[in-house]
């Protein structure tokens, strides 16, 4: 998976924060948004094209078509930049075999049922426990907002101490 140079948590998918900031840092070839209701969604799938930089390739597709084409080996010589909503998306793909190593938490916004873990970041109980179990897995978790940031790490310590 050397194509894939960063993976973001970031409810926000594609904004200017990403496209702007996090693209041109990472030198990014393509974005990559795994998500399966929004790679349903034709409108939505537009905008998120409209606000994406016209120098790198999109790509919104569902988990089930990321996992087959990183599998695939469909994105070498590119750098992937994958994007998804909850880290829910990532611990199915780790499930399913993808080497994931390293995952940014960028934005996970408050919402019914949530409880801060950093600033910027708030999880369902669901998503607690899909990132206690990524970092079971030996994943690392930064929680990087911006590519100038210093680089700051979720550890369990953070979710015991929220809980």
């Amino acid at each position: 998976m050397d194509e894939i140079i960063e993976i973001r948590v970031d409810d926000r998918l594609i904004h200017g924060q990403v496209a702007g900031l996090w693209t041109n840092a990472l030198q990014a070839t393509r974005l990559m948004v795994i998500d399966d209701a929004v790679s349903q969604n034709e409108t939505q799938k537009s905008l998120l094209r409209m606000v994406a930089p016209g120098s790198v390739n999109t790509s919104i597709i569902s988990e089930e078509k990321a996992f087959l084409n990183i599998s695939a080996g469909k994105y070498v010589g590119q750098r992937v930049f994958v994007i998804v909503k909850s880290p829910v998306v990532i611990l199915n793909l780790l499930k399913r075999g993808l080497p994931i190593k390293r995952i940014n938490i960028g934005n996970i916004s408050a919402r019914d049922d949530t409880k801060v873990l950093k600033s910027g970041i708030s999880v369902t109980l669901t998503e607690e426990k899909a990132l206690k179990e990524i970092l079971d897995a030996g994943v690392q978790i930064t929680t990087i907002r911006t590519p100038t940031d210093p680089e700051a790490f979720l550890t369990k310590k953070d979710l015991k101490e929220k809980s």
